[in-house]
């Protein structure tokens, strides 16, 4: 009897040991668990602010505005084939041979131009002609040749002014051309002298415009006075005379308005005093300092003078 009584108490305290055990585990599972429920929650607005701070940072939520390209690998630079190298070279020994002929062809033709200065200026020194110095005492660089007075006793030298003076009728119709007056007197005198040499009175308008000359070096129309000068004794068949004009009007200032119209009358010139060699430097110099104009508004003259003489 005693040993069953002993036995129940053993099963009875073994029992209440097993049911404290379980009801001490049940506070302790059930922290787990909240924990377990926390570390989620935390995780989840992780995650929540990642999408917000990188919006595809795993590449689901967004399509990205900006895709920065892979760098390609690099590639050490290939050297130039001989090939290439041989051209280049070849084109260089091409454009300074050229460059060569071109700076040899201009030294030429300024020696050439220079030689025809020094020969037109020996023709000016030696030539007593009144064309290179209008100052006869009978007919001064007016722009009108007087009628010839009553015959009187003269000199030799008088009797041949009054041989060679104009007619009435010539000087009525050189008087019957208006001269301007403006306030521009120089303007005057160049307008004047134009008007004579368009009507055809060739004598008239080379003493006008070698007043022109001498009196308004500096005005605006000098270009036009030297030009149309020589142009004067060139249509009246002195081309002798014209030559000093067209030079001197091209070398004062090459890029004037008339300058490469007498660079071309220069041309005709010599081609009228059967100089060729001068006539084909005088064209050479032409085409090279105005291709534009070669091409353009003088092309028509040149080809035409080109035509004339035959240049190597």
């Amino acid at each position: 009897m005693k040993s069953k009584t002993q036995g129940r108490s053993r099963t009875f305290i073994m029992a209440c040991v097993a049911i404290g055990l379980g009801a001490g585990s049940l506070p302790a599972v059930a922290q787990a668990q909240d924990d377990d429920a926390r570390l989620r929650k935390i995780e989840a607005e992780v995650r929540a602010l990642q999408r917000k701070v990188f919006p595809n940072g795993d590449g689901r939520f967004f399509t990205p505005e900006v895709l920065t390209p892979t760098p390609a690998p690099s590639q050490s630079a290939a050297a130039p084939s001989p090939t290439v190298i041989t051209d280049i070279l070849t084109r260089l020994d091409a454009l300074e041979g050229q460059l060569a002929r071109l700076t040899a062809r201009g030294e030429e033709n300024a020696n050439a131009i220079a030689q025809l200065q020094q020969q037109m200026n020996v023709s000016a020194s030696t030539n007593t002609s009144t064309a290179f110095t209008p100052q006869s005492a009978a007919s001064q660089p007016t722009g009108v040749i007087p009628a010839p007075g009553k015959p009187q006793a003269q000199a030799p030298a008088q009797q041949q002014v009054a041989a060679a003076a104009p007619s009435a009728a010539r000087v009525a119709a050189v008087q019957a051309i208006p001269k301007p007056q403006t306030d521009d007197a120089g303007d005057d005198e160049y307008v004047y002298g134009f008007r004579l040499w368009d009507a055809g009175f060739f004598p008239e308008a080379q003493q006008q415009l070698a007043l022109f000359v001498k009196n308004y070096p500096n005005h605006s129309r000098i270009t036009y006075g030297r030009n149309l000068l020589g142009r004067a004794y060139l249509d009246d068949g002195k081309a002798e005379q014209a030559a000093p004009y067209f030079l001197s009007n091209y070398q004062a200032d090459k890029q004037a308005a008339r300058a490469p119209d007498s660079l071309l009358y220069l041309s005709e010139a010599m081609i009228a005093m059967g100089d060729t060699k001068r006539a084909c430097i005088a064209l050479a110099e032409f085409g090279d300092t105005y291709p534009a104009l070669a091409t353009g508004r003088l092309q028509g003259q040149y080809e035409r003078d080109r035509s004339r003489v035959k240049c190597q």
